[in-house]
């Protein structure tokens, strides 16, 4: 399973950012960050291709990051036990989802959170739109040296990740913390040089995201993706704090369900959104997260005002 929190098992990010990036540069490091974990590019339904039929009587084709989960297998077989015909299209590689589904070779695709979706849109003037959400990974902060949030002393070091999407992440969970304060409240493309010194408890230092864990030993606490937590030989509950499902700092990474603009009132594909959230997929998805997944079901109007909100961010970044 591909928990998009957003850097993949063994993903480093680039250097330390400097200054303000323009939008292209934002968009190109969050995109190119996240191609970065690309080895392979598609590969058609390995094996676990339900066969069943949609309205058209070809079946739907659903673009994910690990078909093998056994979640996919309940999905699948629950899908076809209504008639509606899916083959999942697993990729190993991030950034061909998207044009595959924008060029008519997929009919919906199902690997990212909101915020990567809007870099895409933007760095190729697309309009793929969300139709349904599945589920946030909360991002958490650790600590080996600290019993909670309070027992962090002023100046404190704290590791980041430092590719784009995470990064950002990062600091706004720092500051919904109550350890530093961004400029203007912060937002989805924020930078290490957006914090607001003489306002914060903390310093911040970006290292790649597989060496969050390995930097507890010498930092005060880190902030780690969930696919690093056991690296650090921790459990997701010794988090001393992780960004609230709930909370607006947490909605660009709602991960969702995307189909073509247009496309987003078809039948099937909102029962198969609905699908997703029966109790037999949750459980089986929640078992590949390690248990950390919140699942989610936020509107399709709702998830395209979160994109449009990110969209015009990143835009006014030029």
């Amino acid at each position: 399973m591909f928990r998009f929190t957003s850097t993949a098992r063994r993903t480093s990010g680039g250097d330390r950012p400097r200054g303000r990036h323009s939008a292209a540069a934002r968009i190109g490091g969050l995109l190119a960050g996240l191609a970065a974990l690309s080895l392979l590019t598609a590969c058609g339904g390995d094996g676990d291709t339900a066969v069943a039929s949609g309205e058209s009587g070809d079946p739907i084709k659903i673009g994910v990051v690990g078909a093998s989960e056994d979640y996919w297998k309940i999905f699948t077989d629950l899908a076809a036990e209504e008639g509606i015909d899916v083959e999942l299209v697993n990729f190993t590689d991030y950034t061909q989802p998207n044009p595959a589904l924008s060029q008519g070779q997929l009919d919906l695709n199902q690997f990212q959170h909101l915020q990567y979706l809007a870099a895409y849109n933007v760095a190729n003037d697309d309009d793929l739109t969300p139709i349904g959400a599945t589920a946030i990974y909360p991002l958490a902060l650790y600590s080996k040296e600290h019993a909670s949030l309070e027992d962090i002393p002023e100046g404190a070091e704290i590791a980041i990740p430092n590719d784009e999407t995470n990064q950002a992440r990062a600091l706004l969970v720092l500051q919904d913390a109550g350890l530093l304060t961004l400029e203007n409240g912060g937002d989805s493309t924020s930078l290490p040089s957006d914090i607001v010194a003489e306002e914060s408890k903390v310093t911040v230092t970006p290292v790649a995201a597989e060496q969050t864990a390995v930097a507890l030993n010498s930092v005060d606490a880190s902030i780690i993706n969930n696919d690093f937590v056991a690296d650090a030989g921790l459990e997701p509950e010794d988090a001393l704090y992780q960004d609230q499902a709930d909370s607006p700092a947490a909605r660009p990474y709602i991960n969702v369900w995307v189909a073509r603009s247009g496309e987003e009132d078809n039948e099937t594909f909102q029962r198969l959104v609905e699908l997703y959230h029966t109790a037999e997929v949750e459980e089986a998805s929640s078992q590949a997260s390690g248990g950390t997944a919140v699942f989610t079901d936020n509107p399709a109007d709702e998830l395209q005002g979160i994109l449009d909100e990110i969209e015009g961010n990143l835009a006014a970044q030029g």
